[in-house]
């Protein structure tokens, strides 16, 4: 009766805590196993210095640093049920009938030593391995039959009275369950009942926390939790008794000095306090991809982990970044939201919610309460404010005023976008269809007013009431400028600047007021009213900061900094850096795509609670801690493989037994020829909280340049030739942090035709090569210069041919000229002959003719002149000269050859050898034919030829001889 009042009152209690859990959820990530390409089911977790995480997997050990999952099987391919790391970064483990450990071998890849050897045969038998637990240098495994401990490289085993049911350390003390006989404590080499309190006969211990001094926190598996205080054991009453009596707690974690974390085998994790509060609740409803927690575990950065019964999740419950969701599970796309007191009211597409706050934390996300509908508001909000101390909405049915769950109409038509104040009692309201003037009086807003002459639809305004102007832009049009004053009915001097006024174009045009003053942000970045030009210039405040970015948003917080939105990313220009400069651009990576693009609402209340709408529902930056948490992110080497699919390195630097973060210089990796083609895989261990890591590499030996920076975290080199080289390669996170630079040194050993052996022989070859060359070049060039000089002589002989050929074509031009001569001599005293033989007839015929002493005598003296000049030898003398010059001395051959031959054989040779006929040579001799042709048989003769020898040719001959 008694158990069951407890019951009633703590299902009571938890419904009551349940409706105030925390207000912002964490972004929570699924890992399923088409991810990391493993079992489904997930039995532990762990985590070692590095960040690298490690899960008990049904299909080995699962390992993820941040980008790359891997899975290494055990000897006899069971589940990993239990692991658990030491400080050498030993990750050992437990399966069915198996227990080992891995660790890195010399190429840093994990590999698995079984232990199974150190134990008898009749030990080995032990089922399941369910905890390990690691104090100093023991590590100890526990099953159902037995619990093993080594030490110093043995194993001792320790056998149950019953079934050891559970193993588990707190406050560096050691403790284990016997079903039968209650709770022990390990104390050297022993063990010794701690508590045999009836509880522990009969439930099911599954986790124990430290819980004070001498005081520990156990978990069951069906009756909720326990205080072990020394010996005595009770119950702890908790608003989630109701769940754990029926959900069953499978697992725990400690997170902070005041929370803890329960998993449950079909109810998700539950956050509690000391005092038995729930704080959170993480189900399937809230996201989870499955309610069966085996195991959890808080990382080094306070986020949870969750081991699934299908697949794995993380929880980001420690970050700056949270989210709200009014609506429940509509999620609903968040576009105003106010905070009044401790109310905060939260304007979605599809109505007005509003929340109390509860607690007095400082970051709203961590108060306490629940979203509940304010039903009179359903619809499209747009803007939530305060007049005058009371609060607004601005509704696509009009303006409303808030109380509580109350909702008063100012106006029902048109829809409302925005107010703001103009002067003293007057409001000016951007509306559907242009501006309306409102007036605070009595308390409430009143004389309602339409403003005539612009009807647009007018989301961005800005009131100058000193200069009694209106600002207004329209994102298709331009931006409009008016004048008003209160009392006036009409809109005044409206003008419209657009691109030919200074604005880069007529589109995307947004008025804002920052910094008490008057801004446009456009395409081409932000811009200010020039009056004295009449137009729009660059702003002088912002230009020097952003440049010609793209701005659609600006908002200015209390502290003075500038919020904007850029292409769908969320920044912020921090006037506040402590980094001593003037100011910084911080941008948040985890919010683009996310926010609400041409409705972005951004609601500062203070830099630790930064509110902005989003597609589904709202997302809480506490901006203090976002720009304080994030320091320098780290980088690991994941694997580099050689050639294909050899992996040459592992991910893990080990040093002396131990794994270490960098690589020892002393062990440079040394690569065969072949293998000259690398891949590097490398990560940020912690790069899945935000996703917005990036990285820079380079390849000392082949380039000093770094690569651009990139979200990519692998790279391919191929064909490298032989040598040393380091790869190095740096993370950046979205804070402009460096990590610092990891280097691997590397060595690829040359061909068997690069080493040093065939640089020798080539050396040798190539020195034999040269004195082969040297000498054959020397020969070569004797056998040029033999060869140039023949040429040379081929040279001379042919110019002195040539030579010759030039005299002999000008003695032949000579020899010609002289027979032309000759020939024109031997026609002349032909002529000259027949021309006397017919005087001389003339003549003897006049004599006859004439009886005259007297002329007898003349014509006789005429006849002895015509004979003297025929017998006259001078023309003959001259024709000798030019004929023996023609013919080479031809009378002086005959001469010597036939001396009996008289001077008239010697012209009639002359005359015989230029073919001339014996008429001819007749009268050139002044004698008959017939006394020519008894001279050329006399000749024949004196020159002994035979008759059948022609004297033409013979004569012909000669003078070819005389040549």
């Amino acid at each position: 009766m008694n158990r069951f009042l407890c019951l009633l009152l703590s299902i009571a209690f938890f419904g009551q805590s349940h409706a105030q859990h925390q207000l912002a959820s964490p972004q929570i990530i699924h890992y399923s196993t088409t991810e990391y390409k493993a079992g489904m089911q997930n039995w532990d977790v762990a985590q070692d210095h590095q960040g690298i995480m490690y899960f008990g997997n049904n299909e080995g050990l699962l390992t993820f640093n941040g980008r790359f999952w891997s899975t290494y099987p055990l000897a006899n391919h069971t589940a990993v049920r239990a692991l658990e790391i030491d400080a050498q970064n030993r990750i050992y483990v437990g399966g069915l009938g198996e227990i080992g450990y891995f660790f890195p071998n010399a190429n840093g890849v994990l590999t698995y030593h079984s232990l199974m050897p150190l134990l008898n045969s009749k030990d080995r038998n032990f089922s399941d391995v369910w905890h390990i637990c690691i104090r100093g240098e023991e590590v100890f495994f526990q099953s159902l039959r037995q619990i093993m401990r080594l030490y110093q490289g043995k194993l001792t085993v320790y056998k149950p009275t019953h079934s050891w049911s559970f193993l588990g350390m707190a406050n560096q003390q050691l403790y284990a369950q016997d079903r039968e006989k209650g709770l022990f404590r390990y104390e050297r080499g022993t063990w010794v009942l701690q508590s045999s309190e009836e509880p522990l006969q009969t439930f099911g211990i599954t986790s124990l926390r430290a819980y004070g001094q001498d005081t520990l926190l156990l978990t069951t598996l069906e009756r909720g939790l326990f205080i072990l205080h020394g010996q005595k054991m009770e119950r702890k009453a908790t608003a989630l008794d109701a769940i754990f009596h029926s959900d069953r707690i499978y697992c725990s974690a400690q997170v902070g000095e005041e929370t803890f974390a329960f998993g449950t085998t079909s109810a998700g994790v539950y956050l509690m306090n000391r005092a038995g509060k729930a704080l959170q609740k993480y189900t399937s409803a809230e996201g989870l991809q499955n309610s069966n927690v085996r195991a959890i575990w808080l990382d080094r950065n306070q986020n949870l982990w969750l081991a699934l019964d299908d697949g794995i999740d993380f929880i980001a419950i420690n970050s700056p970044i949270q989210y709200l969701y009014p609506s429940g599970n509509k999620h609903t796309t968040g576009y105003a939201l106010y905070k009044q007191g401790r109310t905060l009211y939260a304007g979605t597409s599809n109505g007005l919610f509003r929340a109390t706050l509860e607690g007095s934390t400082q970051d709203l996300s961590r108060a306490q309460g629940a979203f509940t509908e304010i039903p009179a508001a359903k619809g499209q909000v747009w803007r939530l404010g305060e007049l005058r101390g009371k609060l607004y909405m601005g509704h696509e049915n009009g303006l409303f005023q808030i109380e509580q769950d109350q909702v008063k109409p100012v106006y029902h038509f048109p829809g409302t976008w925005l107010w703001i104040p103009f002067s003293g009692t007057d409001y000016l309201v951007g509306t559907y269809d242009g501006l309306r003037h409102l007036r605070y009086e009595n308390g409430s807003l009143n004389g309602i007013q339409d403003l005539k002459g612009l009807k647009e639809s007018l989301r961005f305004v800005y009131a100058d009431s000193v200069r009694r102007t209106i600002w207004a832009s329209h994102p298709s049009r331009g931006v409009f400028r008016m004048q008003w004053s209160p009392g006036d009915t009409e809109l005044q001097k409206i003008r419209l600047y657009t691109q030919q006024d200074g604005l880069p174009s007529s589109l995307y045009n947004y008025v804002y007021s920052v910094k008490s003053r008057l801004v446009v942000s456009t395409e081409r970045g932000i811009y200010e009213f020039n009056e004295a030009q009449n137009r729009f210039v660059p702003s002088s405040l912002f230009k020097p900061i952003l440049g010609n970015l793209a701005v659609q948003y600006l908002k200015e917080d209390a502290q003075g900094n500038i919020w904007f939105v850029s292409h769908k990313r969320l920044g912020v220009i921090d006037f506040q850096p402590r980094n001593g400069q003037k100011f910084r651009i911080v941008y948040f990576p985890e919010l683009t795509d996310k926010l609400v693009g041409g409705f972005e609402c951004l609601y500062p209340v203070d830099p630790q609670n930064i509110f902005v709408g989003s597609h589904k529902g709202f997302i809480h930056i506490n901006y203090e801690q976002y720009r304080t948490q994030v320091s320098k992110p780290l980088i690991l080497l994941s694997e580099i493989k050689a050639s294909g699919d050899s992996v040459v390195f592992g991910g893990y630097f080990v040093q002396q037994g131990k794994v270490k973060a960098t690589q020892d210089s002393q062990q440079r990796l040394q690569l065969a020829a072949g293998m000259n083609s690398l891949h590097f895989a490398y990560a940020s261990p912690l790069e899945y909280e935000t996703n917005t890591t990036e990285y820079s590499y380079r390849l000392q030996g082949e380039t000093e340049e770094w690569s651009a920076w990139s979200t990519k975290s692998e790279k391919d080199y191929t064909n490298l030739p032989w040598g040393a080289y380091t790869f190095q390669v740096k993370a950046r996170n979205n804070q402009g942090n460096e990590s610092a630079i990891l280097s691997y040194q590397l060595y690829i050993e040359p061909a068997w035709y690069e080493s040093y052996w065939s640089y020798l022989v080539y050396a040798l070859l190539a020195a034999g090569l040269v004195y082969y060359l040297f000498h054959w070049q020397k020969r070569k060039h004797r056998l040029e210069q033999k060869q140039l000089t023949y040429l040379h002589q081929l040279e001379l002989d042919r110019a002195e041919k040539e030579l010759v050929r030039l005299q002999n074509e000008q003695l032949e031009a000579d020899v010609d000229f002289k027979n032309r001569e000759l020939a024109a001599m031997t026609m002349q005293l032909v002529q000259r002959g027949e021309v006397l033989v017919k005087v001389k007839e003339v003549v003897s015929t006049l004599a006859k003719k004439q009886d005259t002493k007297d002329s007898a005598v003349s014509f006789r003296q005429v006849l002895r002149l015509i004979r003297d000049v025929e017998s006259k030898d001078a023309d003959w003398g001259q024709f000798t000269l030019h004929f023996n010059t023609v013919h080479d001395d031809f009378f002086h051959l005959l001469k010597d050859r036939y001396p009996e031959l008289t001077p008239n054989d010697l012209k009639l040779c002359a005359y015989l050898k230029m073919n001339l006929s014996s008429k001819e040579i007749a009268r050139l001799m002044n004698v008959t034919v017939k006394a020519i042709e008894i001279g050329r048989y006399r000749l024949r003769k004196k020159l002994l030829l035979p008759t059948e020898v022609n004297l033409y040719e013979f004569l012909v001959d000669l003078a070819k001889e005389s040549k």
